[in-house]
């Protein structure tokens, strides 16, 4: 009898959810991460295809504020 509530004892440790909170910010963030990701190989085809030239840009911005 001695034996089996030792053991009883022993398996306190199953109730013990102290770390339960990290695994779950993992989880949580591991998941953002990988959507981030998948996101970014979508939009890869995209954002590879686009002509940006920001002098050109501002030029056609100021030509536009001064015209207006």
């Amino acid at each position: 009898m001695l034996v089996i509530l030792r053991e009883v004892k022993n398996m306190s440790f199953l109730k013990d959810e102290a770390g339960q909170g990290a695994a779950e910010y993992i989880l949580l963030f591991g998941g953002v991460i990988v959507i981030a990701i998948i996101a970014l190989l979508i939009y890869k085809q995209y954002f590879s295809n686009m002509n940006l030239n920001s002098a050109k840009d501002t030029q056609t911005v100021r030509t536009c504020a001064q015209s207006g």
